[in-house]
């Protein structure tokens, strides 16, 4: 029996936050036109060539498949026309080219599917490639604003939505057109102007209740979207933070939060279906009262001697043929509508500007010495928060420069100026004179080696996080950074050694080992610059020793800023920086801040006091286990 119905594909949209106009729609086109058309590549021009001679054809052999069911249907009658008396092939010979027709017409279409593959998972790889890039060069500001989960989920919706258009408007929506505009000639030319003024009325009511029918399930569709990328976005949060959802034993409260974004979507997901069921009963009905009008129509002529008995067939043939494009125009407008939603999205994220960019006579930065240069530097996040508040400091070349200080005192944001993740407001920055606002921020990073906080690794093996540093590195050289770091004896005890894997963010190691990875990715990297962040925050006092003596080694001949909460890591710096609400109060030596007796004397002497509590009570412990 035949079916007008239409599947529902809603369930992989993306959230809009506007509704959908058609200048939208055609601007979104005109902008993914030059990722579906291969402009440059030969190969793939002369793919698009083929499959547009392939589509005539295809379409031509369909035309031909009713009249050869009409031909067979008159020799069955016995009434045949001018065409079965001039061919004489019989009912059987008219079946058996019915049947050939029909073989050469899926043949041709398969093939011209097949060869166009390629065409449109380029402009899939091509696109989602550039938005991928575009991703890493948008500033920091804007990545810690957004939610990972919801940015892999639009990279994920866009590439979804440009195969489905690449498909639709090349291989799908042009053959459908060029199929309804021949059974609309044939329509013209086998009977008269009435039986094309009535396909003409069914399909224009057909495509006017499909697009308002559309517009409808939209709205619909962006409610169900929403609540889908808020649930998923808040299961990936949970499931990231495993450990501490356990600490807190607050299993219960995260299911909680995740159904309560499920009901959300449950109730959308409810309503796009009941929608998608009254838009398939509008078309269905309308379909059959335009087929019904024909075949009566036809019936009349029949009895009027007008038409043949194959005729009949033949109406109902064409309609059946033109049943599945029909069905498939409606389709193919909301399936348009709905990756025009997914891909704006994806577009709007390409049309942001990087925050940072290079000038256009941006040059290498080329570092003789490494002298950096803090020249009075102001930088706020917020304009109502300023953090550096006329920061002034030089790290001579080779130097060792701590900065400490009270949390929230701005000594992060200075590594993070100094790797241009964010610009000054005010003020300057040199290495060696230069402004680093004035050299490519290749260079720049490429001249500074960090060593984080926090560290997170790559889900892949300890290697691949090493060699992270420099990718060219041999094997040799990367084993020599791991024992550098202390980490390599701990590597050759696991199982797989350097091909071990980490686990996602290197959950698989302690907080010190992975820390030890870090250092040793840096050590490879041989940057002529270094900065360490909080760098032996997570080891304990024993590593934590081993761990310095490396970093000093590493930091001979090397300019190196130092970034520490624990005072005892810096007692060595040439120079050590107490940073306190955006401004350098303090200056000096570690003995000369001693002597001095102010802000560091006074943190130096309450982490001794807190370091000799914790020797007592351990002693306390041990003397107690003996």
């Amino acid at each position: 029996m035949l079916r007008i119905g239409q599947r529902d594909s809603s369930a992989h949209g993306a959230p809009a936050d506007a509704p959908l106009s058609e200048a939208s729609l055609f601007t979104t086109i005109r902008h993914l036109w030059p990722y579906i058309w291969p402009r440059g590549r030969r190969d793939l021009e002369r793919r698009v060539a083929i499959v547009f001679v392939l589509l005539f054809i295809s379409k031509m052999f369909n035309a031909l498949t009713p009249y050869a069911f009409k031909w067979a249907t008159d020799a069955l009658a016995a009434g045949g026309d001018g065409v079965v008396a001039a061919v004489g092939l019989g009912a059987v010979g008219f079946t058996l080219l019915m049947g050939g027709i029909r073989i050469t017409a899926v043949i041709l279409m398969q093939a011209r599917d097949g060869i166009f593959a390629a065409v449109a998972m380029n402009a899939v790889r091509r696109l989602a490639t550039d938005l991928f890039v575009h991703m890493h060069e948008l500033s920091l500001r804007f990545h810690i604003s957004r939610k990972t989960g919801g940015l892999t989920r639009v990279l994920e919706r866009g590439r979804n939505a440009i195969e489905t258009l690449s498909r639709l408007i090349m291989s799908t929506g042009a053959p459908t057109l060029i199929e309804m505009l021949l059974v609309l000639g044939v329509f013209l030319y086998q009977f008269d102007w009435r039986y094309g003024l009535v396909l003409i009325t069914t399909l224009a009511a057909y495509f006017a209740y499909t697009t308002m029918a559309t517009n409808w399930r939209i709205a619909i569709r962006r409610q169900m979207n929403e609540s889908d990328t808020d649930a998923n976005q808040k299961a990936i949060d949970s499931l990231l933070n495993y450990e501490t959802v356990k600490y807190f034993g607050a299993e219960a409260r995260e299911a909680a939060r995740y159904d309560k974004s499920m009901i959300h979507y449950e109730k959308a997901s409810t309503h796009s279906y009941v929608s998608l069921a009254v838009l398939n009963a509008g078309q269905t009905v309308i379909y059959i009262i335009g087929l019904t009008m024909m075949m009566v129509m036809c019936v009349y002529g029949i009895r009027d001697g007008r038409n043949s008995i194959g005729d009949f067939v033949l109406i109902n043939a064409m309609m059946i043929q033109l049943a599945q494009p029909l069905n498939f125009m409606g389709t193919f407008y909301r399936e348009v509508r709905q990756a025009i939603i997914d891909i704006e999205t994806m577009f709007s994220i390409l049309a942001r500007s990087p925050e940072i960019s290079d000038k256009p006579d941006a040059q290498p930065l080329v570092v003789r010495e490494g002298h950096i240069v803090f020249d009075n530097v102001f930088f706020h996040y917020d304009a109502n928060r300023p953090i550096l508040k006329g920061v002034s400091f030089e790290a001579a070349p080779g130097k060792t420069i701590a900065i400490v200080g009270p949390s929230g005192a701005g000594k992060s944001t200075i590594s993070r100026l100094m790797f241009r993740f964010y610009e000054p407001q005010g003020g300057r920055i040199t290495i060696d004179g230069q402004d680093i606002l004035d050299v490519t921020q290749v260079s720049l990073r490429a001249a500074i080696g960090m060593v984080p906080q926090d560290t997170v690794l790559f889900n892949d093996s300890i290697g691949y996080n090493i060699r992270y540093g420099r990718w060219d590195a041999t094997d040799e050289e990367v084993r020599e950074a791991a024992r550098l770091a202390q980490i390599d004896r701990f590597i050759e005890s696991v199982p797989g050694g350097y091909d071990a894997q980490v686990g996602e963010r290197g959950l698989k190691l302690s907080g010190g080992e992975k820390q030890r990875v870090a250092i040793a990715r840096t050590i490879l990297k041989g940057p002529p610059i270094l900065i360490l962040d909080e760098a032996t925050s997570a080891l304990d006092s024993f590593t934590e020793h081993e761990i310095q003596e490396a970093l000093r080694r590493v930091s001979r001949g090397r300019t190196t800023l130092v970034i520490a909460h624990r005072l005892s890591t810096v007692v060595d710096a040439d120079e050590i920086l107490f940073l306190d609400h955006g401004r350098i109060i303090e200056r000096g030596t570690h003995s000369d801040l001693l002597a001095l007796g102010g802000h560091y004397a006074g943190m130096w002497n309450r982490q001794r006091e807190a370091a000799e509590a914790r020797a007592k009570l351990l002693e306390a412990e041990r003397e107690e286990v003996d």
